[in-house]
């Protein structure tokens, strides 16, 4: 398991750095099948995205920084599950690292904090969509306690063929 990077600072994500998650994300809609996104987004596309995970309540939003650039090195959300009422109480979580961050423990520390953050929360289950294959985000979501609960098949269509989701489940 990768050491900790003690440096990194995780704090909730803010209106600047939307520029920055922006690129981000870009990245790996541009180059991989872990998001089902197929075009990228300018900032201002993804202000609604941003705006929708306040400091507080059950959808957060938190990135890491190198302390000396205060470069985003990564971020993780808490979003809804399902935009019925009675899955209230669920949220879908995700991990995002920059590409040259990786393998350095970011991601544990975004979903510690992010775990932390809504420790509080009026929440029972976090879910995470994994498309396959990724065997690092299967061990990441595992070492937070989540399970693996079943795998829809095919379920996305993109760089010209079809990929599998497998899903996880946290109780909270």
């Amino acid at each position: 398991m990768p050491s900790e990077p003690t440096e990194v600072q995780v704090r909730p994500g803010v209106e600047d750095d939307l520029k920055a998650l922006t690129a981000l994300y870009n990245h790996y809609v541009r180059e991989t099948a872990i998001t089902f996104d197929t075009a990228i987004f300018t900032p201002e596309e993804r202000r609604p995205w941003l705006l929708s995970h306040p400091e507080d309540g059950p959808h957060r939003l938190m990135v890491a920084t190198a302390p000396d650039s205060q470069q985003i090195l990564g971020y993780a959300t808490s979003s809804p599950f399902r935009a019925k009422p009675a899955y209230a109480t669920s949220v879908e979580t995700t991990v995002y690292v920059a590409a040259h961050a990786g393998r350095r423990g970011i991601g544990t520390l975004l979903y510690k904090a992010l775990f932390e953050a809504l420790s509080g929360e009026d929440l029972h289950r976090a879910y995470a969509g994994i498309a396959q294959p990724n065997e690092a985000s299967a061990r990441l979501h595992e070492r937070f306690g989540f399970r693996y609960v079943g795998t829809y098949r095919e379920v996305g269509r993109k760089f010209g063929r079809y990929w599998d989701v497998a899903w996880y489940e946290k109780p909270l």
